[in-house]
């Protein structure tokens, strides 16, 4: 079968041919017919998990993806053939990933029937990024009446963030330059703040001059969760996937601090389901690539910038 994979942590993901998988016991075979793109990938290619699992190799890159269910292994009842299936499936010990034309999932695993009427190409975009939007969203336990910043909100958790974060009444602002304004405010922003015009904090106080209640926060570093933590009140909650808070010291000053770890699930990728069914989450796929383009994609990613999602398609 075709697939990106890397032959060592740190090599360049590129195009090679390797055995289709079979599944085992509780497993399941999907055909892959596009595969999600997340920063994840090529940290995980550069040897963000070396130390704590050992690789196979060549490692196939991505975790995202979507297809068709081809075969199951003994004991598989959840899922059956011919089922158009999401989710995630990375097994680095196996050296498994989606960036390939077959993957392999465990029934129990974050795999879940694809939402009523959506085309492969979107469903491949959804589960990483939503699933750590709605998770940052129920650990910051945002309310009506709040306010709450998103950092990072033109790539594809910080859209879904947006969304969500709205959908629980709270006020949204959103970290986003004047090309993606309209967008980020269609998708429920009522502020939008851009760090290139100046300082965020002086920009969200300006409007706020008593504070806000959370920030959720997917690119800053540790200076710069530093700095946008004084924007909180006493009591409010600062969410980061990049694991730049110091929960003690934001204890200290009557804070929350998390670092996001999150626990994907197939009850959640079905929480994700009804939301699109329903019509209030929408997902952004900014570019579609070919299979042998993945690792161009994959630098230009690592560059940063995103406006949304890229799926490869398979």
């Amino acid at each position: 079968m075709r697939a990106i994979a890397v032959s060592e942590y740190g090599a360049t993901p590129a195009p090679t041919h390797l055995p289709r998988p079979e599944p085992g016991p509780g497993e399941i075979l999907i055909k892959m017919i596009a595969a999600g793109l997340n920063p994840v990938d090529w940290k995980i290619a550069d040897g963000m998990l070396k130390d704590s699992a050992e690789a196979r190799f060549p490692l196939i890159v991505g975790q995202d993806g979507a297809g068709v269910v081809e075969a199951a292994g003994e004991g598989v009842t959840r899922l059956r053939h011919g089922e158009q299936v999401y989710g995630m499936f990375r097994d680095v010990e196996r050296g498994i990933g989606s960036y390939a034309e077959y993957a392999l999932a465990s029934e129990d695993g974050p795999v879940a029937r694809m939402p009523e009427g959506m085309i492969y190409t979107q469903a491949a975009a959804v589960p990483t990024a939503c699933a750590t939007a709605l998770a940052m969203v129920d650990e910051a336990n945002l309310d009506t009446g709040q306010t709450v910043l998103v950092v990072g909100a033109t790539g594809g958790v910080g859209q879904a963030l947006v969304q969500l974060a709205a959908r629980t009444g709270a006020k949204v602002i959103a970290t986003a330059r004047d090309d993606m304004t309209g967008t980020i405010r269609r998708l429920g922003a009522a502020e939008t703040v851009d760090h290139s015009m100046g300082d965020l904090n002086d920009q969200v106080l300006r409007v706020h001059n008593d504070g806000i209640d959370a920030v959720l926060d997917v690119v800053s570093d540790t200076q710069g969760t530093e700095r946008l933590a004084q924007l909180l009140r006493p009591g409010g909650a600062y969410l980061s996937t990049t694991w730049a808070v110091n929960p003690d010291a934001m204890q200290a000053q009557g804070l929350r601090g998390i670092n996001h770890t999150g626990e994907p699930s197939a009850d959640v990728l079905d929480r994700l389901s009804d939301l699109i069914d329903a019509s209030e989450l929408r997902v952004m796929v900014e570019r579609e690539v070919p299979l042998e383009a993945a690792g161009d994609a994959l630098a230009d990613n690592r560059a940063g910038g995103a406006r949304g999602k890229t799926v490869i398609r398979i």
